[in-house]
């Protein structure tokens, strides 16, 4: 019987249309547009004293698209991406 199930179970996994997924991105807005997956990948490429905040500091901030980082540098803010399911 268990293995009937399985064999069910992965059919009906198989037949179920595949969903678009929606993944987080962090938007950077300094001399163009910069997208990152994360805060911390956002400051590694881009030092304290080329955005003028840290990491330490936006990771307490609750960011996003309706309510962004801004300062004289840059104006941070986040949102979503949505991606095609893989096959």
């Amino acid at each position: 019987m268990a293995t009937f199930y399985y064999f069910w179970l992965k059919f009906v996994i198989r037949m179920e249309p595949k969903k678009k997924q929606e993944r987080a991105i962090v938007h950077l807005e300094k001399d163009g547009q910069h997208y990152y997956g994360n805060l911390k990948a956002l400051t590694d490429h881009w030092g304290k004293d080329a955005i003028g905040v840290s990491y330490s500091y936006l990771k307490n901030l609750n960011i996003s698209g309706d309510k962004p980082y801004r300062n004289d540098y840059c104006c941070i803010h986040r949102g979503v991406i949505i991606t095609s399911p893989k096959k």
